[in-house]
């Protein structure tokens, strides 16, 4: 019997988890990425639960669970210290049926690489690719060329096949604030036990969650114009600056970073896009719709991408071009959905019109913990794991 040979471009979460349940499948996967090494871009990541039951789909829920955080709770506080709401995560869980787990890229790159078990071609920059027949062959500049009976496109936010897709070029685009983000241990000086805590005011973000190990992830958002930049031997001093006269635990963090070892990242996203696929090319994660990462719904829409674009290619006999045409129709309009709605809420989180983010701050403190809960839900549930 004939097996479907699949070549996924991009070595990430989308393009590793394609791997895992594409093999699971019982296609035949080759896996190509253009780094020398498998380094993920930023720190950790916050998987809702619409990502989770990806993961569990594809049995990976107890590995997911073992190294993520235990989040209990959110708290959104001013820069004073000052509880604007505190939500219990309960009965957001109740509603959605997964618990939520923060979690440290590398540590998630780690089990996706155990889950995949095969090989990982490293150093191997795809250039082009080139249909003919029912075979389309991935173009490498070192001269290599895989050729199998679709490509997946998980090359991330600066995609070079989403050109081929799409037919004209989409570049990333600047929204207007710059994320330093990291690891460090956990500590009750900075955010109590299980629990996210977000300062916010002055436009501005200092937040922290738990991952795994008894650490914490944390991130700073300033709005800065594009361009700027700060060697690792000055981010303490640069966030010193930007956070000066906020609370004791945003300056103890500001303390215990790393700087070397702490992300300094232009936020920039893609999109929306007007399409997906092209013949038996199709595009999957960031390459297809980077969202700025203020619904922390960027690494869930790959996850997502992943369930559908395996659900239509085992449930069809039709052929290829069937099954990437349904996962088109079916992830359009959804992460078209996702790409503006963080985009929007960047914008009112980053001060883009000041009466609105001053608007945001008095909801906060006047929102119902379930309206949060609520909100958050409703993202969840519109995805194709309700």
């Amino acid at each position: 019997m004939y097996r479907l040979k699949v070549v996924i471009i991009g070595a990430g979460i989308g393009g590793l988890t394609a791997a895992i349940a594409l093999s699971q499948s019982g296609y035949e996967v080759e896996v190509y990425e253009r780094a020398q090494e498998l380094r993920p871009r930023g720190a950790g990541i916050s998987l809702w639960s619409n990502g989770v039951k990806v993961l569990n789909r594809f049995g990976l829920g107890e590995k997911i669970a073992a190294i993520g955080g235990q989040m209990d709770y959110m708290q959104y506080l001013s820069t004073q210290g000052e509880v604007m709401n505190h939500i219990q995560l309960q009965p957001l869980i109740d509603e959605v049926g997964q618990r939520p787990y923060p979690v440290a890229r590398a540590d998630l790159q780690a089990m996706l690489l155990e889950g995949f078990g095969g090989t990982v071609n490293l150093g191997y920059r795809c250039v082009a690719v080139e249909e003919h027949g029912e075979q389309v062959t991935a173009k490498f500049e070192n001269g290599h060329e895989a050729t199998g009976d679709l490509v997946i496109a998980a090359d991330g936010v600066r995609s070079t096949l989403r050109e081929y897709v799409l037919e004209h070029k989409v570049q990333p685009t600047y929204r207007d604030y710059v994320n330093w983000n990291g690891l460090v241990d956990a500590d009750e000086a900075i955010t109590p036990p299980n629990t996210w805590t977000i300062y916010v005011g002055n436009h501005q973000r200092a937040s922290m969650m738990p991952v795994g190990e008894n650490r914490l992830y944390f991130f700073f958002d300033v709005p800065l114009p594009i361009g700027t930049t700060a060697p690792p031997d000055l981010i303490r001093s640069e966030l010193a600056e930007h956070f000066k006269g906020w609370a004791d635990p945003v300056q103890t963090l500001i303390q215990r970073i790393d700087p070397e070892k702490t992300n300094r990242l232009e936020i920039s996203d893609v999109g929306p896009v007007d399409r997906m696929v092209r013949g038996r090319v199709a595009l999957l994660g960031d390459a297809a719709h980077a969202t700025c990462p203020d619904l922390g719904q960027g690494g869930c829409q790959a996850l997502e991408d992943v369930y559908m674009l395996n659900h239509f290619l085992v449930t069809t006999n039709i052929g290829v071009e069937d099954a990437l045409t349904r996962y088109e129709k079916a992830r359009k309009d959804r992460t078209r959905s996702i790409v503006e709605k963080a985009r929007n809420r960047a914008e009112v989180i980053h001060g883009k019109d000041p009466k609105i983010t001053a608007q945001w701050y008095d909801q906060l403190r006047q929102e119902s913990p379930s309206d949060v809960t609520g909100a958050i839900a409703k993202t969840i549930l519109t995805g194709p794991l309700h």
